[in-house]
This record gives C-alpha cells, sequence and structure tokens, in this order.
C-alpha cells in the first residue's frame, strides 16, 4: 500500500528536487504540492479534529514565511507524520520535539531520502499491526522509537511512565515479571493521548501510571507494584492532578 503525501516548501527548487525524489519512489503517492503553509492548510483539514484528512507523510520546509513548519507541524493530527527538509541542522531538536518522523538537510540526495521514506515505511507497517492487534476497540499496544527503532509495547506490561526533560521513559513488566525500559524523545501529553483513560492515569507533571498496578494510595503518594520479586516504586501525587486521578479511580470502581 502506497503512503500518500505532500511537500511544502517556499523554494520552487527544493519543491522540484522533492517532487522528483517522490516520483522516483514507489512506495509514495504525491496528493500536492505547496509554497507555503496556509496553502497547505486547506488540503490537511490541520484545523479540525480529524487532521490529515488521508495524507500519511508530510514533508515541510522549516523556514518559510507566515507559519513556519515548526508551527505547522504542531497543527497537523496525528494520523499524519512529518519529515523536516530544511538547510539548518540547528533546528534537529526542535523538529524532533514535535514528534517528527526524521529530519532531512538541504540539499536532499535522493539516497537520504529513499532511507526516511524505509523509516515512514517501517513505522506506518508498525501502526497498523497495532491497530490491527486493537480490533477496533481500546488499544492493546503503543508504538514508539528508540535508538532509531519501533518498539511496540504491550500496555499491559506498562507499569509507569516517566517524563525526563525532553524524553520519556517508559517502565515495564511482562507476565514473566521481567523489568524493563524504554526511552523515547516524545513529551508527556503526546504519550497520554496515545493511552486509554480508563486504564492509565496522569499523577503528577513528570508522571503517568497503569491504574492496574497501583497496590496502595499512602497520602501524596501511590505505590506500584513493579515485579514478581515484589519490588515497588513509589511515585509521587501532585495537587495539580488529584483531583482528576481520584475521578479515574471512582469511574474503575462503579
Amino acid at each position: 500500500m502506497k503512503l500518500t503525501c505532500i511537500i511544502v516548501d517556499d523554494e520552487p527548487l527544493a519543491l522540484d528536487i522533492l517532487e522528483d525524489h517522490v516520483r522516483r519512489t514507489p512506495a509514495l503517492s504525491l496528493m500536492g504540492r505547496f509554497a507555503g503553509s496556509a496553502d497547505a492548510l486547506s488540503l490537511l483539514g490541520a484545523q479540525g479534529g480529524d487532521g490529515g484528512r488521508g495524507i500519511d507523510l508530510a514533508f515541510l520546509d522549516i523556514q518559510m514565511p507566515g507559519m513556519n513548519g515548526i508551527d505547522l507541524a504542531k497543527t497537523i493530527g496525528d494520523k499524519t507524520r512529518v519529515i523536516f527538509t530544511t538547510a539548518f541542522p540547528q533546528y534537529a531538536l526542535e523538529g524532533f520535539r514535535v514528534d517528527a518522523l526524521d529530519y532531512l538537510l538541504k540539499p536532499v540526495s535522493f539516497g537520504e531520502f529513499t532511507r526516511s521514506v524505509e523509516k515512514a515505511v517501517e513505522w506506518f507497517d508498525v501502526r497498523r499491526a497495532a491497530e490491527a492487534a486493537s480490533n477496533g476497540g481500546e488499544p492493546r499496544v503503543i508504538v514508539v522509537k528508540s535508538a532509531y527503532k519501533q518498539f511496540v509495547i504491550p500496555l499491559d506490561n506498562i507499569v509507569y511512565i516517566e517524563g525526563i526533560r525532553d524524553y520519556i521513559r517508559i517502565h515495564t513488566m511482562d507476565a514473566a515479571g521481567m523489568v524493563g525500559a524504554v526511552q523515547t524523545l516524545m513529551n508527556m501529553k503526546t504519550v497520554e493521548e496515545m493511552l486509554p483513560r480508563s486504564r492509565f492515569a496522569r499523577v503528577h507533571r513528570s508522571y503517568i501510571v497503569n491504574l492496574d498496578r497501583i497496590e496502595k494510595i499512602e497520602r501524596a503518594h501511590l505505590v506500584l507494584h513493579t515485579s514478581t520479586r515484589s519490588e515497588a516504586v513509589s511515585i509521587p501525587i501532585s495537587d495539580t492532578y488529584k483531583e482528576t486521578f481520584a475521578q479515574s479511580l471512582a469511574g474503575r470502581a462503579v
């Protein structure tokens, strides 16, 4: 299945080069090329609740007049993944903070472009597999990228998620009691939106917990079971999230 894509860049030559790369790539189907963010928004429908309008990939320049590529990426729904194309390497970290799939430096060679598309194809294959596993109901897994690899993490295995500056660390324990962790460049808000609220709750600026792993609540802390060796971890409950956490627990008790 081909991935649908668009190109957004204010430089005509850059548009021409990327369009040629797309048309030489069997895995891609070009849906449009745009000289600025405003022109792309009408197709993306990015300000609606279902942003993306069937577009899988958006190749975005960063420095553009008006709305730049970073701001455009923030408005695109999560069904569309972003690959940045820019002449300025200093934007790389900021690009990944908005969960970009990849970051290409201009002039973009066909070889680098192809490797980036291969990452995209792999990401969408994994996501489709995850969606198939959910059978149309609540998700059973989440998919994250760490060290240039895709990790499919069953929700049942997640004990808690910890925010560490620009990263999150997903602490896991499988059915055999094996404890592990996956660290990825993602913010807490993004991962929180990926998780079903019936099973997970934000209890602190830096912590999301699996409600099924709670052993006990002690004043402003909760204790999570983390392994078959009876190890446990104490997680703080902040005043900001105390009320919504209580509502999550009440909802499970009904």
